[in-house]
C-alpha cells in the first residue's frame, strides 16, 4: 500500500484546510484509516482515524468539533478537512493506514508528510 498526501500549506487562524491521501495498492474501504501529526519537540499524536466501514470514527480531544475525517471510495482517498485551525494545529500531518480492525494502535503503511502552517 501507497500513501500519498497533500493538500498542506499556510493557512490563517481560524481558517480551513482540506488534506487528501490518495492510496494505491489496495481500497481504502478495506483498510483502518489515520491522520497523525507531529510538530516540533512533540510526538506525534493520532489525530483522526476511520473504521474501515467509514463508521465508528474517533477524534483526538484537540480536535473535536473542528476535524472531519472522511473517505471516497471511487478516488480511493481519505481526507481531513481541518476547520477553525489553531495555531497549536501547526505540524507535518501524515495518513496511514492499517489492515488491523478499527481502533488500532498498528499503522502499517505511512504516506510522507505533508506540512500545515498557521499564522495568527
Amino acid at each position: 500500500v501507497q500513501l500519498q498526501a497533500s493538500g498542506g500549506g499556510l493557512v490563517q487562524a481560524g481558517g480551513s484546510l482540506r488534506l487528501s491521501c490518495v492510496a494505491s495498492g489496495r481500497t481504502v474501504s478495506s483498510l483502518t484509516m489515520g491522520w497523525f501529526r507531529q510538530g516540533p519537540g512533540i510526538e506525534r499524536e493520532l489525530v483522526a482515524s476511520m473504521s474501515w466501514d467509514i463508521s465508528p470514527t474517533h477524534y483526538a480531544d484537540s480536535v473535536k468539533g473542528r476535524f472531519t475525517i472522511s473517505r471516497d471510495s471511487a478516488k480511493n482517498t481519505v481526507y481531513l478537512q481541518m476547520n477553525n485551525v489553531k495555531p497549536e494545529d501547526a505540524a507535518v500531518y501524515y495518513c496511514a493506514a492499517s489492515p488491523a480492525v478499527w481502533p488500532t494502535k498498528d499503522y502499517h503503511y505511512w504516506g510522507q508528510g505533508t506540512q500545515v502552517t498557521v499564522s495568527s
